[in-house]
């Protein structure tokens, strides 16, 4: 890193793919200019304006909640909109931008999501509501079955526990963290009416099980969410799936009450 009195400049490595011209992925630094609050997307962005525009990247919201610039800094997975550039540099002053590991990659900073997308579905992450709902009525969640989904909904599926995760890089038909904390949120919720269809499928070899618990996922949050606790409520729910199923439509025999 050098100070000239005025302002101070920094390296940002990032590494590099076209697949219309590269055989492998190689390693390019950008010199730029370190100002107070210059995040990573901000020197990604400064990069792309002034000294190269083929640089290829993922952005949106900027504001931490769309997940779209999940990529991979100095070897650990996270949101490059929120994290300040200066927090980032090793003592030579670098800061190294990877894209998502365990992931095919389009170009540059981009990765191919198709299986990421698909194990989601997978595990039919919206709501299921009893056959015959009543329009009159509406249901009761109280505040102890909130708090037993853990902050599960602010999950915003940017990919970082799933590209942490080490049995995604050996076991793709994994269904992987991300789809199985949602899939948490589904069966936990009260006013699901398929439960024990949820569980059956997830009771496999490529289900709950397949997870070797090394908290990769954990690390990788930046929610802070527990991925690997909701796997292991969802094994033990797994192993008494018809009991869950029987609680379930009980349950919704007196949760619902009519609308004032």
């Amino acid at each position: 890193m050098s100070d000239n009195g005025k302002h101070t400049n920094v390296i940002v490595r990032i590494q590099r793919f076209n697949p219309d011209n590269d055989q492998k992925p190689r390693m390019q630094d950008f010199q730029i200019e370190l100002k107070p609050g210059t995040t990573i997307l901000d020197a990604l962005q400064e990069i792309k304006t002034h000294q190269d525009g083929s640089v290829t990247y993922r952005k949106s919201c900027r504001h931490a909640i769309c997940g779209s610039c999940a990529m991979n800094v100095n070897g650990k997975n996270e949101l490059v909109c929120k994290t300040p550039l200066r927090e980032r540099l090793d003592k030579n002053g670098v800061c190294t931008v990877r894209p998502l590991p365990y992931l095919p990659i389009i170009k540059d900073l981009v990765v191919d999501r198709t299986a990421f997308w698909e194990q989601y579905l997978r595990v039919k992450p919206w709501l299921a509501p009893p056959p015959t709902v009543q329009t009159d009525r509406e249901y009761r969640v109280s505040q102890e079955e909130v708090a037993a989904i853990r902050n599960a909904e602010t999950c915003i599926m940017c990919g970082a526990c799933y590209s942490a995760c080490q049995v995604i890089a050996l076991n793709k038909k994994y269904i992987g963290p991300h789809a199985l904390l949602k899939a948490f949120l589904r069966v936990l919720d009260p006013r699901d009416a398929i439960p024990g269809e949820r569980l059956a499928d997830l009771d496999g070899s490529d289900g709950v099980y397949r997870c070797h618990t090394i908290f990769n996922c954990i690390d990788a949050c930046p929610k802070g969410l527990n991925p690997t606790e909701a796997i292991e409520t969802l094994r033990k729910l797994a192993q008494r799936r018809l009991k869950v199923e029987e609680e379930r439509l009980e349950r919704q025999k007196t949760i619902t009450e009519p609308i004032a």
